[in-house]
Formats: C-alpha cells, sequence, structure tokens
C-alpha cells in the first residue's frame, strides 16, 4: 500500500529491522525478535512515534492528506491504549490464514528471500503463533466489531489487496 496515492505505509517490522543492531533499541529488537516475543511496548510505541515524525518532517508522509496504514502495531491492547490519544483509527484488517501449513511455509519463504532469519526457525514461529493468540488477537476485540475486517490471507498477494481495496472503498 505504501505505493497508493495518499497512503503512507508504515511497517513496524521494517522499521525495527532498519535499526542499527548494535544500537541500544536494535539490540533489544534482536533479542527479544529472535525468540519470537514481542518488543517491550515503551520502545516499540516510542520507535513508532520517532519514525512518524521524521516521515513527516521528511515529507514522506504528510497528516493532513494521507492515510496512515499501520503494519504490525498495535501488537497488543497496551501498545492500543498508548496511541489511542494519536490515532483516528477507522479500520482494522485482519489478515486470516486458517491453515497453519501454510502459514509456516510462507513465513519460511519470506525468511530466504528477505533475509529475516528470525522467521526460517520454526521453533520461533510456533512461539509467535502462541503470542499472537494471547497478546495480539485481543486487539480485534479492542477496536469492535464495527472496525474489524476480516481478510483471507491464504489467498494470493495480489487478491488479499483487492479485498482490502474493495473495503477502503466502502470507507
Amino acid at each position: 500500500m505504501g505505493t497508493l496515492p495518499n497512503f503512507f505505509h508504515c511497517a513496524c517490522g521494517d522499521v525495527f529491522r532498519s535499526l542499527k543492531p548494535d544500537g541500544p533499541v536494535g539490540r533489544i529488537f534482536l533479542e527479544y525478535s529472535g525468540r519470537g516475543d514481542l518488543v517491550p511496548d515503551g520502545p516499540t510505541v516510542q520507535l513508532w512515534h520517532h519514525f512518524i515524525d521524521a516521515s513527516t518532517k521528511a515529507g514522506r508522509f504528510r497528516p493532513e492528506q494521507d492515510t496512515l496504514v499501520l503494519d504490525g502495531i498495535p501488537r497488543n491492547v497496551t501498545q492500543a491504549k498508548m496511541l489511542q490519544e494519536a490515532l483516528h483509527v477507522v479500520a482494522v484488517f485482519y489478515l486470516r490464514c486458517n491453515r497453519t501449513d501454510a502459514l509456516v511455509r510462507r513465513l519460511q519463504s519470506r525468511a530466504l528471500k528477505e533475509n529475516r532469519l528470525d522467521d526460517a526457525n520454526l521453533a520461533v514461529i510456533r512461539k509467535r503463533q502462541k503470542t499472537y493468540e494471547a497478546e495480539s488477537k485481543p486487539v480485534l476485540e479492542f477496536f469492535g466489531r464495527k472496525l474489524v475486517h476480516t481478510i483471507d490471507a491464504s489467498q494470493s498477494p495480489a487478491k488479499v489487496l483487492y479485498d482490502i481495496l474493495d473495503h477502503i472503498v466502502e470507507l
């Protein structure tokens, strides 16, 4: 979605991976992501604010005319509450994949294509699935049924994008 006019895509994982691995937040990210754990809320939200501020100052994100598309944040209800004052949420897209085997294959393929070594480790993937169920999935309830749109993520990437855009047109 980063290439669509008037949409600014902020993928929190990409922001974390762009950090210097020997920097303070970079070390925290590597430590937690390598185990399949979520990075603590404080550094995550602080990094997000810094990225949005820097993107605004650089002219990449124009809040007065762009729609902000968040990817990977908020990861839990605490983060959702921490971001409540900074955001006006109009929709939440829940990319759901019911087939665990397909999800694992996609993550492991991404690990090779994007040099995301933590995505290659099956134990880390399984831990992330448990973390998602316990911490991230409750975010859907936090935002409520009116805002949440479920998308079948086992489809091709083009079909997933089409389904998301179909909902956006209705907004």
